[in-house]
């Protein structure tokens, strides 16, 4: 393949060894350097003059010179499961490699070959150890993890990754996900929506009260408000949705006041779950 045709494929990117597997003489290379027609992005990896440095051609640059792989955000970025990339690269490389890498964190870890994935000529650790170790290193971790498993991956998988991993920092946070996502997080959404009203010292609520036939997972009677709390979204599918919407219907119409929370809304935020329900309280008695 020309050089041309290896930069076309990686953002712009080659590093010294693919140019002269390529065919250019140590020399061409140079005259590249000189003339300005390459840049050098650090030791043995170049960038064509009329590429930007992006956030792509930055995690090339810190795999390619580590020899490594991208693991944690930057791995679950270049998968595509999040919109942005991280204010800094992670990149993985084996414990017998002792390297520095200006401006990326460097971790040192031999990876099972299960776990490293080559996406568009690119080392990254696979979808499922990029989920979970994401999963533990960035705000609202758990809902990547509900989002991979709804559309990219499965709870097997997922939890044979952490297998192959246990030890790993971020390895218990790690399990604790991996079991609300087993459970499906509604048994372990109420014990924290319960803890939460005890801990402000709201009162005069009644779990598992029943009502036109369903039973409410909390309701303030005396208020006609129904609590209504969510598991994680992989477990649902369409039979469940409109079993839900056509219960809510029915208390609605029956005259409950229903709010609906989910596992992650009361785990990230559950401060604007209090306040949510303190409003509804402050509404007239029925």
């Amino acid at each position: 393949m020309s050089t041309n045709k290896i930069m076309a494929a990686q953002d712009g990117v080659i590093t010294r060894e693919q140019a002269i597997t390529a065919g250019l003489s140590p020399s061409a290379v140079s005259r590249r350097l000189l003339s300005g027609e390459w840049t050098a992005l650090r030791a043995g990896i170049y960038l064509r003059e009329d590429r930007e440095r992006t956030p792509e051609v930055e995690l090339r640059s810190a795999v390619y010179s580590s020899g490594g792989c991208a693991h944690g955000p930057s791995a679950a970025w270049w998968h595509g499961l999040l919109d942005k990339p991280p204010r800094q690269h992670s990149v993985t490389v084996p414990l017998s490699r002792s390297v520095t890498c200006a401006g990326v964190r460097v971790r040192r870890r031999d990876l099972d070959r299960r776990d490293i994935d080559n996406r568009r000529s690119l080392l990254v650790t696979s979808l499922p150890l990029s989920v979970l170790e994401a999963a533990v290193s960035i705000e609202r971790g758990a809902e990547l993890m509900d989002r991979a498993l709804q559309r990219h991956t499965s709870l097997p998988a997922l939890q044979a990754a952490h297998r192959r991993n246990l030890g790993r920092t971020g390895s218990s946070a790690a399990a604790r996900l991996l079991k609300a996502a087993g459970d499906g997080g509604e048994s372990e959404a109420e014990r924290i929506l319960h803890r939460l009203l005890r801990l402000h010292r709201i009162s005069g609520w009644t779990p598992q009260y029943r009502s036109c036939g369903y039973v409410i997972d909390v309701a303030f009677v005396a208020h006609g408000l129904a609590i209504e709390v969510d598991g994680w979204a992989w477990h649902g599918n369409v039979d469940r949705f409109n079993s839900d919407a056509h219960r809510q219907n029915i208390l609605v119409n029956a005259g409950w006041h229903v709010l609906r929370f989910t596992w992650h809304q009361l785990t990230l935020t559950p401060e604007v779950v209090v306040t949510q329900i303190a409003q509804a309280l402050n509404g007239s008695p029925r």
